[in-house]
């Protein structure tokens, strides 16, 4: 059967998508299965029309043949003495009682069925929603709310208009996961081992070091535990940057301003234009990919719980415009972007987040750049593409500190002292999106290029 012309367009637009593509990982490739939806809703009020259509003919049959049969039987030998009423009835039970019944059996599914095998392939798979629920669980315990509040959707700006309907099934989900938990945590305790009453009382306040670093992390995510005090505060300020007299920014220097003391993190307001963000996006949705991490113990990159987003690369070449930021970001630290890595586009998908981690290789990890040979990570650039109803901070748990996204800003910070050694204060995250989706960008930029510059902000000590 030959498809119409719809269906195959609609295929020809799902080319990019993969049967297992990890959809709850990108807000941003999710989208598609809005429109994936909705034009399966079209198709199947098609069919809806096509059978009504159907059963009107059939209805229209029926009651002719109704009335008809009635004035018959009333007296038949009369009904069949008149010539003309013999014929019909010939030609009804020879010809028109087939044509019935080629009516009733004509299938109206062809094109919705068809339409739905197609698009069935590209659909979620077991591993997306269960991905799903445990993103619901993450926001549940990063951000304190309850089971009802997140199945009733009553978040920052909800736009789940159908979710008090997900009530008995959201609840369902987080009671099994809980359920799991708790055996594994019953079977890891000892044997005949009760808990007594001193350790059921409520623990001592524990100096801010002391604290898990889980929980430092959570607290951040929630606007808490934020380690600025007033009179360090009093020591951030905003200024006009030109990057010592860059020549493309003396006559319309950035605004910059402090965002941290320790470790130093400074932020770029109005620094990517919509329009770069939009085509910025634009390169990188078609090759979005699972985030992966370098695991340690193979080598090799590989996904992880702990990192949920797409990620895309995109290189100077392919287009002026990346070309022209990676030339801005240079023009405002003072680094070579020859040697830094491409591009690198996020998005996070539900309840999208990376857990703490460096940027930069650490002494047991010698080799983590080595097949670049570009030396270590010397810095940071972060591009905030979107901004985030709700949550999605990048915290850096060990000093307290907490950035906040803000659409067509950046920030930047060292990961590397001037001595070479790693700055351990720069150990940081990205907190889970609670409501919103959140796009961001970055550079990481390496230490060759870098010897006969003199970058500012660079610490000197260690």
């Amino acid at each position: 059967m030959e498809l119409p012309f719809w269906c195959l367009l609609l295929l020809s637009c799902l080319q990019s998508l993969s049967a297992h593509n990890d959809f709850f990982t990108s807000t941003g490739q999710m989208t598609d299965l809005l429109y994936t939806e909705k034009d399966l809703v079209t198709s199947l009020k098609d069919y809806i029309r096509a059978e009504e259509n159907k059963l009107e003919r059939v209805k229209r049959w029926a009651e002719k043949l109704d009335s008809l049969s009635a004035a018959a039987t009333q007296d038949p030998e009369g009904f069949l003495g008149h010539p003309v009423n013999a014929f019909k009835l010939m030609k009804r039970l020879n010809t028109e009682w087939g044509d019935l019944e080629s009516l009733v059996l004509s299938d109206t599914t062809d094109g919705f069925i068809s339409n739905l095998t197609i698009q069935r392939q590209y659909f979620p798979t077991d591993e997306d929603q269960t991905g799903a629920a445990k993103a619901l669980l993450r926001l549940q315990d990063t951000y304190r709310l309850d089971a009802n509040t997140i199945s009733t959707g009553d978040l920052p700006d909800p736009e789940h208009q159908r979710a008090k309907g997900n009530l008995k099934y959201f609840e369902f989900q987080l009671e099994k996961q809980k359920n799991a938990a708790e055996d594994v945590s019953h079977k890891q305790k000892e044997p005949g081992k009760k808990e007594t009453a001193e350790k059921r009382k409520k623990p001592k306040k524990v100096s801010n070091h002391l604290i898990p670093e889980r929980k430092k992390y959570e607290m951040l995510c929630r606007g808490e535990g934020n380690r600025m005090t007033p009179r360090r505060w009093s020591r951030l300020f905003c200024r006009y940057h030109d990057n010592n007299h860059n020549p493309m920014y003396v006559l319309a220097p950035a605004k910059q301003q402090d965002e941290w003391d320790r470790p130093y993190i400074v932020r770029y307001l109005d620094i990517i234009s919509d329009k770069e963000i939009e085509r910025v996006k634009q390169l990188a949705k078609p090759r979005l990919r699972r985030a992966t991490v370098h695991d340690p113990q193979t080598g090799k990159l590989t996904t992880a719980h702990y990192r949920v987003s797409k990620s895309a690369w995109l290189t100077a070449y392919e287009d002026p415009m990346i070309d022209k930021i990676n030339q801005r970001i240079e023009d405002l630290t003072g680094l070579e972007m020859d040697t830094a890595e491409e591009l690198q586009v996020a998005n996070y998908g539900v309840g999208g987040q990376y857990e703490p981690h460096f940027d930069f290789g650490r002494k047991d990890e010698p080799d983590a750049f080595k097949e670049l040979g570009t030396g270590n990570r010397i810095a940071t650039w972060l591009f905030y593409m979107s901004d985030v109803a709700a949550g999605g901070a990048t915290v850096f748990p060990d000093v307290g500190a907490a950035v906040w996204p803000q659409k067509g800003t950046a920030v930047f910070w060292y990961n590397l002292f001037a001595s070479g050694e790693g700055d351990y204060s720069t150990r940081h995250a990205a907190c889970p999106v609670l409501v919103g989706n959140k796009w961001v960008s970055n550079k990481w930029i390496h230490e060759r290029g870098q010897e006969w510059r003199r970058p500012c902000g660079l610490s000197e000590s260690e």
